[in-house]
């Protein structure tokens, strides 16, 4: 298959799905598109296409529905046709051969999700509706929509004015008033038919306009069209709050950054132009810049602005920081590890956006339904102005009037834009939390869950080590903790660094070790202070000097407990030991609990030993299978389902994929990394447990609020159709029930971006 160009187009003006569908149809018409992609939320379309393809009719194209189009936002990238790859799969050995020989394994989990397909795809639809489209910077009122509606709004009062004054050219001053807002609206209205959506909301409401005329309804018809034109401003500015949402979340990049030049100097510079491996400096107070490694200095991180965490993190030399974040209390050296383009936020921003992209089966399902609803309603608007004085003796201009406010009454907005809205909304209000859920599918599927596999390590523990007991046998603990650093002193193993940081927490100073010598599967020893130091497993002290049957017994509780053992040897003689064990999140007790309450069944698969295993699983009251290989996890996924539940895995490892792609919903956990964002159909950025809970409970209100809004629309719509045939309403609330219904389930789509609790 020869390569397509894909070319990405900015166009302002969209306020819904079917703006975006209204596009998607006329430009895929076009010669040499394969395909099309338009996001509403990023404000972009992106086209793949060969290279006979005419750009600037492409762009003509879609600014002849009324769109500004800005070409100057198009960028090739050659790329193969119809593929969409994450990168190299991903099965990491995550071993230490430390030497310690502990019994401690590490259940990392982390999968490529093999086998899905997140591209996003767009779906055509008929009977959309579109608007008079401009620019949506800016306030309302400065945009080419807001223009219009205010010079409608002028010419009708201008018209009244006339009418008053002048009765006898009333109707042509009425007629005057209607064009200024309906030429515009007819004229996107051939263009939308010739480019494949005739059942628009413009060609049924110059319909409605023209009819009005003919029938010598001309000060209705003016109304109606300067009060579509209001309810579709209004819509515009209701939709770019949505959003303004995930737009603001570029906002708390900074625009610079102080790049250091050697020497001490430093240069401020657009944090734009940063490359990988730049060193920036990081005032106290200041917002980071970039994604980046801390090589220098030791400070709070208010990380709220990213992941929602309230409390400041703690962070030293060595650690991940994040663009958007704020700097505490010491200056920082950052070493730049991703570009501008490619930092946590816009990563985050733009996997929102191409989730905006993926519909849902409601979403989809009302696509499907709008395709034949509109139709629909100009054949029974048609039957409704023909019949009865056809047949029966009506009156034939009353009756055509009931048939216009019948065309108008089944204009199709509020319905289609129910759903997309409200999962606009929920995606933003998630990325918002640092829940990123890539689709409208998933975000339906995550309420739907009835049972949760947890991996262990990383996802309901920290995923490090950290010494919870110093036991002093024949030195005191103070002794014991100090010359065990010093033998660990320079290792990157879990374990000893689980005991340099018991030592830095209690202020002890390491001594110098000399001679240090790492014992395969045994232990490390050291000289330090002219003593000869063992520091290794219970089984390989045990081989140095004799275990009481008190020590025994002490290390059997330990290790009962979960906990790893390490014994320490001076001169000789037993000085103490250090357990250490690999500590539940702070919130995982809560978090599981509260999904418990929700009546989801909770159980934790895990490749770690059994003993560690059974003992984090009693602390946190979950169901253990331990000891699993990735094809028993899969395995259990596939009983689960079998027996009815409707099964979510989530972990933050690469060697967990089988079971991960078996589950209905994969998630990952704590990771802003490349793993966890490509490949999971969800992921929690910040690794609270009790965020699961948050992202089912936002997918059930975000369905029940798509019903309301499918009942808001539909019942209105209802309303107003019996009240017309019957001779209580007329044009003018039929207009008000489309644009009202619209701008009412927008707004309560809008409800969605309050803050999520817990």
């Amino acid at each position: 298959m020869s390569d397509v160009k894909e070319t990405r187009f900015r166009v302002e003006g969209m306020d819904c799905a079917s703006c975006a569908s209204k596009i998607d149809t006329a430009v895929r018409r076009m010669p040499g598109v394969a395909d099309v992609s338009v996001s509403v939320t990023a404000g972009t379309m992106r086209v793949q296409h060969d290279v006979t393809s005419d750009l600037e009719a492409i762009r003509r194209k879609v600014s002849g529905l009324g769109y500004t189009v800005t070409p100057g936002a198009a960028l090739a990238a050659e790329k193969p046709a119809g593929k969409h790859e994450h990168g190299p799969g991903c099965n990491h050995d995550h071993g230490h051969d430390h030497g310690h020989g502990h019994d401690h394994a590490h259940d990392h989990d982390h999968h490529d999700h093999a086998g899905h397909d997140h591209a996003p795809k767009a779906v055509a639809v008929e009977g959309l509706h579109g608007h008079d489209h401009g620019p949506s910077e800016g306030p309302w009122w400065k945009g080419r929509k807001g223009r219009l509606t205010i010079f409608a709004g002028a010419a009708l009062v201008f018209a009244y004015g006339i009418g008053h004054l002048f009765p006898s050219i009333a109707t042509y001053a009425f007629i005057i008033a209607m064009a200024v807002g309906l030429v515009p609206i007819a004229r996107r209205a051939i263009m939308a038919a010739l480019a494949g959506t005739p059942f628009s909301i413009e060609m049924l409401m110059t319909i409605a306009a023209v009819g009005a005329v003919i029938i010598n309804a001309t000060e209705e018809a003016a109304a109606v069209v300067f009060l579509f034109l209001v309810g579709e401003l209004l819509e515009g500015v209701a939709a770019g709050k949505a959003r303004d949402s995930i737009r603001s979340l570029s906002a708390l990049v900074p625009k610079t950054a102080l790049l250091e030049e050697g020497e001490g100097r430093t240069k401020e510079v657009p944090a734009e132009q940063l490359s990988v491996g730049a060193v920036i400096l990081v005032r106290p107070g200041d917002r980071i810049s970039a994604d980046g490694i801390i090589i220098e200095g030791e400070s709070a991180i208010d990380e709220a602005p990213v992941t929602g965490e309230s409390t400041p993190v703690r962070k030293e030399v060595g650690d991940a920081v994040f663009a958007g974040t704020v700097n505490g209390d010491a200056a920082l050296r950052i070493r730049v590890t991703a570009a501008a383009a490619d930092n946590t936020i816009a990563r985050v921003i733009k996997l929102v956006e191409e989730a905006q992209e993926s519909k849902a089966p409601t979403e989809r399902f009302i696509d499907r339904f709008s395709k034949y609803y509109t139709p629909g309603v100009v054949v029974v608007a048609a039957l409704v102005a023909i019949i009865p004085p056809l047949f029966f003796g009506g009156d034939w201009n009353a009756w055509i009037y009931k048939g216009l406010a019948v065309l108008l009454i089944g204009c199709p907005c509020a319905l289609v834009i129910s759903t997309p809205a409200a999962i606009a909304a929920a995606l933003s209000s998630g990325a918002r939390r640092g829940l990123l859920m890539k689709g409208g599918a998933v975000l339906e599927g995550l309420g739907k869950l009835t049972a949760i596999a947890f991996d262990k390590t990383g996802t309901l523990t920290e995923g490090k080590p950290k010494v919870t007991d110093v036991v002093a046998f024949s030195q005191p603990v103070a002794e014991v903790l100090r010359l065990a650093a010093a033998l660990e002193t320079g290792s990157s193993h879990p374990l000893a660094l689980a005991i340099l940081g018991k030592a830095a927490e209690d202020g002890i100073v390491p001594p110098v070790a000399t001679g240090s010598r790492a014992l395969g599967g045994k232990g490390v020893t050291a000289t330090v202070e002219g003593r000869d130091v063992f520091l290794g497993s219970p089984k390989a002290a045990a081989e140095r000097v004799a275990l009481s049957k008190d020590v025994q017994a002490a290390t059997t509780a330990l290790n009962d407990d979960g906990k790893t053992v390490s014994m320490l040897i001076v001169d000789g003689v037993l000085a103490g030991a250090i357990a250490m064990r690999d500590e539940p999140r702070a919130d995982a007790a809560s978090g599981l609990k509260t999904l418990r309450d929700a009546g989801i069944k909770t159980i934790m698969l895990t490749g770690d030993n059994a003993r560690t295993a059974k003992a984090v699983g009693a602390e946190l009251g979950i169901e253990v299978r331990a000891e699993l290989m990735p094809e028993d996890k899969q395995r259990i996924v596939g009983e689960l389902q079998r027996e009815g539940f409707v099964v979510g895995k989530i972990g933050d490892g690469i060697n967990d994929a089988p079971a991960l792609a078996a589950a209905d919903i994969g998630i990952a956990m704590g990771g802003g990394t490349d793993v966890a964002l490509e490949t999971a159909d969800a992921a929690i950025l910040h690794g609270r447990v009790g965020d699961v809970a948050l992202m089912a409970d936002l997918s059930k209100r975000t369905m029940r609020n798509i019903v309301q809004n499918i009942v808001i629309a539909l019942g209105l719509k209802g309303v107003f159709l019996v009240t017309t045939v019957m001779g209580i309403t007329g044009l003018w609330p039929a207009i008000l029930a489309d644009t009202g219904a619209t701008v009412l389930v927008t707004m309560n789509a809008l409800r969605l971006l309050r803050p999520i609790r817990g």
